[in-house]
């Protein structure tokens, strides 16, 4: 009897195992194929070109920064709502449209441009929530998160060397590269897409292990607020200035590679982000074996904390010329992949802005590396002070907004 049930239990071990990896795997495979539908046209630099006195890239990577902003917020209640049935119809319709936006931004004047990508980043902007309800209420949804969270890295990297590759070696228009770098992704994409369809559902176990998460009234947010308020706003703080680099990273990849001299090598966009990100996917995927809540809050802070340290000596280094400008632009790469809130694209946008409007004449790696040092001492002290407010608060009142202590 014994026997027949360790037999079970391994083979019942063995079968998650199979769907967590396949999960994984594809989940990051669809999430990354839809990167070649948002920020290939980053590569293009559009010189000549400018409206108001800021130039045309600016402007566009502003635009469809302002629609994926948008679509975060209607999408709280969108992705909430969403049905397991026809999950594939919402996704080739969000995609298409996406697509479709980058057909009409080769085919329309400079200025409708503007208008295609705030479409293309509002349709995309929901992709992240439908492919992350394949996997959710699992036992391990947190690795196969941590997997698609490594995709920003990657898929940054990888879709940006095809639409290099397209303008140098096919000389492919700045403005018909993003229409051909996500015609090469749509059959990938779609057959990733119908293999998330075939992920099993959760199981018993899954139901059984994961915590139910209930919505919370507007009564029980105020008692949040009222009991972590200060700590919520340095985190919040915090995360704009982690997503202010993260942003001039990503947008102004392009100008910072050509300006430490790699103008011509598409693969260079490769070759850094593949290893950021499987380095990552080691360090972030090593949380899930950490049982206690306020044990894994803690590892998180030490991590960001350990990011914002590596992202302002780095940069110092570069800046006094100790270290290679290929090295520098791979190590920043580390903790780039916190997501902050819409109030973090804001923050990008102003910087962005800031330096078009009040003429700000330096190249961007010089640029960069001073905002990374700046937002590196303010990011650095803030989760000092967040880690020690929450460790304050949790001694004092063991609160059940931990969870399982």
């Amino acid at each position: 009897m014994n026997l027949t049930l360790k037999k079970e239990t391994v083979q019942s071990a063995s079968k998650q195992l199979e769907v967590t990896l396949y999960a994984a795997l594809v989940a990051f495979l669809t999430y990354s194929s839809v990167y070649a539908y948002r920020k290939p046209f980053t590569v293009a630099t559009f010189p000549g070109i400018e409206y108001w006195g800021i130039r045309y890239q600016t402007l566009l990577i502003i635009s469809q920064g302002i629609g994926y902003m948008l679509s975060k917020f209607y999408g709280i209640r969108f992705i909430s709502e969403l049905k397991r049935m026809g999950r594939w119809k919402t996704s080739a319709i969000l995609v298409g449209t996406a697509w479709l936006s980058l057909f009409f931004f080769a085919i329309l004047p400079p200025l409708f441009g503007l208008i295609c990508l705030l479409v293309n980043g509002f349709a995309l902007g929901f992709m992240w929530g439908i492919v992350f309800s394949y996997v959710e209420g699992r036992k391990t949804t947190d690795f196969i998160g941590s997997a698609m969270a490594v995709s920003f890295i990657f898929a940054g990297g990888f879709t940006r060397t095809v639409a290099k590759w397209l303008l140098i070696e096919w000389n492919v228009s700045e403005h018909w590269m993003p229409f051909f770098t996500g015609l090469i992704f749509a059959l990938p994409l779609a057959l990733f897409i119908y293999l998330l369809e075939r992920i099993p559902s959760p199981d018993a176990v899954d139901v059984e292990q994961r915590t139910e998460r209930v919505s919370m009234s507007r009564e029980d947010r105020k008692k949040v607020l009222g009991l972590f308020g200060a700590g919520i706003f340095m985190i919040t703080v915090t995360y704009v200035f982690l997503t202010i680099i993260r942003d001039l990273r990503d947008n102004f990849m392009t100008n910072i590679w050509t300006d430490l001299g790699y103008a011509n090598d598409y693969g260079i966009f490769m070759k850094t982000e593949t290893i950021s990100s499987g380095v990552i996917l080691v360090l972030v995927s090593l949380l899930v074996m950490v049982k206690r809540n306020i044990q894994a809050f803690r590892l998180i802070h030490l991590l960001i904390f350990a990011g914002f340290l590596l992202t302002g000596i780095s940069s110092l280094l570069f800046r006094i010329g100790l270290m290679d400008g290929a090295w520098w632009i791979n190590g920043n790469a580390g903790f780039l992949m916190y997501v902050a809130d819409a109030f973090g694209y804001f923050g990008a946008m102003l910087v962005m802005l800031g330096k078009e409007l009040f003429i700000i004449e330096t190249n961007w790696s010089s640029f960069y590396s001073g905002a990374a040092i700046f937002c590196a001492i303010v990011g650095t002290l803030g989760t000092i002070v967040s880690l020690s407010y929450f460790n304050q608060k949790y001694k004092r009142l063991k609160s059940p907004y931990y969870g399982q202590a």
